[in-house]
C-alpha cells in the first residue's frame, strides 16, 4: 500500500467535497432490484480521507431503496485533463449505508441541497448515505496502487 498514492488521493477527494468545490460530480454506482450496475453522479457532502466519504440524498430515492437492498457499491473520482496537470482514477469499493438521526444530517448538510429539501435539514425525506471503503484502486501521479480487501 502507498502512502504518497493514498494521500494524493485523499487531497484529491478533499477538493472534491461540497465544502472545497461546490457542484463537482463523481459517480456512485449500486445494484438495481435485477442485479445490474446502476451509476449517478452526484457531489461527495464530506470525506475521511479514502475510507468514508457521505451524500445527501433523499430517502425516496432509487440510491436510496438500492442500498436498503444491496449495501455493496463502488465510488469513482476521476478527471483527464492532461493540459492542466490532472489525470487520476480514484475507484473505492466497500459498503453503503442510510442514516437519518439528525446529527449526521447537520453534519452532511450543505448549501446547495436546499434546492433538493423544502424542509432544510429536517426534511423528513432527506437522508445521508455513507460509504466505508473495503478496497481501492487507485492512479495517481501515472502510477497505480490497489489493495484486493483488507482495508
Amino acid at each position: 500500500m502507498s502512502q504518497k498514492a493514498i494521500a494524493k488521493a485523499e487531497s484529491i477527494i478533499k477538493s472534491k467535497t461540497a465544502a472545497e468545490n461546490m457542484g463537482v460530480g463523481v459517480t456512485l454506482s449500486l445494484l438495481d432490484h435485477e442485479g445490474y450496475p446502476t451509476t449517478s453522479t452526484l457531489s461527495i457532502a464530506t470525506a475521511e480521507g479514502i475510507r468514508k466519504l457521505t451524500f445527501g440524498v433523499s430517502l425516496s430515492s432509487n440510491k436510496a431503496k438500492r442500498v436498503q437492498a444491496n449495501p455493496r457499491g463502488s465510488v469513482c473520482i476521476f478527471d483527464d485533463n492532461y493540459e492542466a496537470g490532472a489525470y487520476y482514477n480514484i475507484t473505492l469499493v466497500g459498503d453503503m449505508e442510510i442514516i437519518t438521526d439528525m446529527e449526521a444530517k447537520k453534519a452532511v448538510w450543505y448549501e446547495g441541497l436546499e434546492a433538493h429539501f423544502a424542509g432544510g435539514v429536517e426534511d423528513p425525506d432527506y437522508c445521508v448515505l455513507q460509504f466505508t471503503t473495503k478496497r481501492y484502486n487507485l492512479w495517481v501521479d501515472m502510477e497505480e496502487d490497489a489493495t484486493t480487501g483488507g482495508f
